[in-house]
């Protein structure tokens, strides 16, 4: 349903901006700001990836690059959204890669990958800003496991790919091939290289995806430039703010409710997780766990939260219910009548779990099932 829609919309913008070319390559832009499409891709002077050129003298490649933006700019509520979260987000990847020696212009890839959106995931797997597969995220330094996946962390996804794009630039020794194997991955591209015996981003040919890759990074550059001129009038009140918070450290001796973080830092359950992204389901697992909670409420959590803890763990509404022969999950949420989910997310149970006679489960009152029923 999301890719009709998404489709619908890139539609509305390539007729609206086709209506403003009709009127001809020399007419102002309307009130709205669209201006014609034709002036969107009249490049003038060079255009540069990482300080690398990109050849426009070569047709095929100012052809790839000419498509890549027209689709790029007729996709005007997705290039909205990008641009305002860029306020919130891309402060911190400058910030990053700087301090690594880094060209800021491998923070346009982000955009290219993800949209800066921490959920974004894609079918083969990859997850999060910067869209990490598992393998390749743990190699540089994620947690991935059930409870916590720091692909979706801004700040250690982003200190995971400046791991990566170093390594990519050390093999390649280009930038551009280095964000191509990103893209690819280093081996394909190492095996396309060698059959073809090129080793020029520009002159390989590669599967679509990546021959698109780098002109939709450049797109993303060019529009971030300078918004105003493919019609983006964004006020500065139009940008998302950058997320203000303290960050707590929280020790936990078992598997503890994010909840209770959550009334130790006097806000509600989806502010925490929308500031830690990073963080799946309901519970924190035990251990020790860095955690961001709204600024100003980081003085007194400590106390705070170790009360909440105490509470909870004697809390009177808590029932242990021990299996019995003939009982499944399904009966049992029944019984208690709690939800199914809800049951499953107490005890840290799957939807196929089989238990047995003895197995002990945790079971709440209804007031408190109905609150635990959100997913991740």
């Amino acid at each position: 349903m999301q890719k009709y829609l998404r489709l619908l919309l890139i539609t509305v913008g390539v007729l609206m901006s086709t209506f403003a070319l009709a009127a001809g390559p020399d007419s102002p832009a309307d009130e709205d700001g669209y201006p014609s499409l034709l002036k969107s891709i009249q490049f003038k002077g060079p255009i540069d990836f990482c300080g690398e050129s990109v050849p426009l003298e070569n047709q095929e490649v100012r052809e790839r690059l000419e498509k890549e933006m027209l689709l790029t700019v007729a996709d005007r509520p997705q290039v909205i959204l990008w641009l305002k979260r860029s306020h919130r987000f891309m402060p911190l990847i400058e910030k990053e890669l700087a301090a690594n020696g880094l060209p800021e212009d491998l923070k346009y890839v982000a955009i290219a990958e993800s949209a800066l959106r921490p959920h974004a995931g894609s079918t083969a797997g990859a997850i999060g800003f910067w869209q990490f597969m598992q393998t390749t995220g743990r190699k540089y330094g994620l947690s991935v496991n059930a409870a916590i996946d720091e692909r979706r962390s801004i700040y250690k996804s982003t200190r995971a790919a400046i791991g990566y794009f170093k390594f990519l630039h050390e093999e390649f020794q280009s930038w551009t091939l280095a964000a191509a194997a990103y893209n690819m991955g280093e081996e394909g591209l190492k095996s396309e290289m060698l059959l073809q015996e090129v080793n020029e981003y520009y002159r390989l040919y590669l599967p679509l995806e990546t021959q698109r890759y780098i002109p939709r990074i450049i797109s993303a550059k060019l529009i971030l430039l300078n918004p105003e001129k493919y019609g983006f009038k964004l006020i500065e009140d139009d940008y998302y703010p950058p997320y203000e918070f303290d960050e707590i450290i929280v020790r936990c001796d078992q598997r503890t409710p994010i909840r209770l973080v959550a009334q130790a830092a006097g806000t509600y359950f989806k502010q925490i997780k929308d500031l830690n992204p990073d963080i799946r389901g309901h519970y924190l697992p035990a251990g020790s766990h860095a955690i961001l909670i709204p600024k100003g409420s980081g003085d007194g959590f400590k106390e705070r939260f170790d009360k909440a803890v105490a509470g909870w763990q004697k809390n009177p509404d808590k029932h242990v219910y021990t299996v019995k022969a003939g009982d499944n999950l399904s009966s049992i949420a029944e019984r208690f009548q709690v939800p199914l989910r809800a049951l499953l997310i107490w005890n840290d149970l799957k939807s196929r779990h089989h238990i047995h006679p003895g197995d002990r489960l945790i079971i709440y009152k209804v007031v408190e099932a109905a609150i635990e029923t959100n997913h991740d």
